[in-house]
């Protein structure tokens, strides 16, 4: 426990909560005790979002999948418009629910396996830079930041710079080994290139070209947590050192605003219950949540925060505009 940097031990604090209150969180709640103040109306609420941005010392966005699925990256949990778009082959073919079912499925051959693979990563791979994170970089332009992500599409780093974005769940441009043989990650993105021209119309990729690790000859495996043996190795604590070294860097400011874009029920302990902390205890902090589906708003720090439920794609462009950026 004493090697873990500060904000691994907040989030293995959370963690533990979680653990305990599963069901309460997988029933789409929460067991943290809420306001039972009214919230104010969206317009106050956004205004208050750009006066907070304007005021800020220094500013904390924690961007969850809700603030991917904003712009368009919502092929993950279901067989709708953007995954047929993307993955219309398979889902034709195996009738797929969503880009996040493909990875359960009992693919015939690790060919087959690698080709939906190889489709899945060079989708996010190279997607152009989603609207709702073009109308964060404006809102940023010119504020001290830092970014920190559960996402692993690559929408952050390529919106940001990396020394201000720390991915704590993994990165789709990087593969590892599957048996965590070594501490090694490396490029995925040409491999997957070449995986997906060889593949051309068809469903799998040539057995020779299933990328394999370097060191011990197992298959590669993308370097993301969520549904594989996620190497928790040099990248990964490097990842937590970044945002740890932010938010102790600014523990003292008069104003550090906090920002939760799109975080669900499933992972509130890497970014949420952090935050929700953090403003509880740091005197010159406040919180702002944007969510479409969940409006929570801890009691303890009720004076010191807005839940706005909401589109996140037009409560971005309503804040930048308010601040004519």
């Amino acid at each position: 426990m004493d090697d873990l940097t500060f904000y691994e031990k907040l989030v293995m604090k959370t963690q533990t909560n979680y653990s305990n209150f599963f069901n309460v969180y997988a029933s789409g709640s929460t067991p943290v005790k809420l306001t039972d103040k009214p919230a104010l109306p969206y317009d106050e609420q956004i205004q208050i979002l750009a006066d907070k941005i304007k005021q800020a010392d220094h500013i904390i966005v924690g961007g969850a999948s809700g603030l991917s699925a904003a712009g368009g990256g919502d092929f993950y949990y279901e067989n709708n418009d953007s995954f047929k778009k993307y993955f219309g082959k398979f889902a034709e073919k195996y009738n797929l629910n969503g880009a996040f079912s493909g990875m359960q499925y009992p693919w015939p051959t690790r060919e087959e396996y690698w080709g939906y693979l190889a489709t899945f990563l060079y989708t996010t791979q190279h997607a152009e830079i989603r609207q709702p994170y073009r109308d964060l970089q404006a809102i940023l332009k010119d504020k001290d930041y830092f970014i920190l992500t559960t996402n692993q599409d690559t929408q952050a780093i390529k919106a940001f710079p990396e020394d201000k974005v720390a991915q704590i769940q993994g990165d789709h441009r990087f593969f590892q080994c599957s048996q965590r043989c070594s501490d090694e990650v490396w490029d995925a993105v040409k491999p997957v290139e070449e995986m997906v021209k060889a593949m051309g119309d068809d469903t799998k990729v040539p057995t020779d070209m299933i990328p394999r690790c370097p060191n011990c000859g197992a298959e590669a495996f993308p370097w993301v947590r969520g549904y594989g043996n996620f190497l928790e190795g040099t990248r990964y604590h490097q990842e937590y050192q970044k945002i740890s070294d932010d938010v102790l860097n600014h523990l003292h400011d008069d104003h550090l605003l906090l920002i939760e874009l799109g975080v669900g029920r499933m992972t509130p302990m890497f970014i949420q219950e952090p935050f929700w902390g953090l403003t509880g205890s740091l005197e010159g902090s406040y919180d702002v949540m944007i969510n479409r589906d969940y409006q929570f708003l801890p009691e303890e720090i009720e004076d010191k925060g807005q839940s706005i439920k909401g589109d996140i794609a037009k409560a971005l462009s309503d804040v930048r505009q308010i601040l004519e950026k």
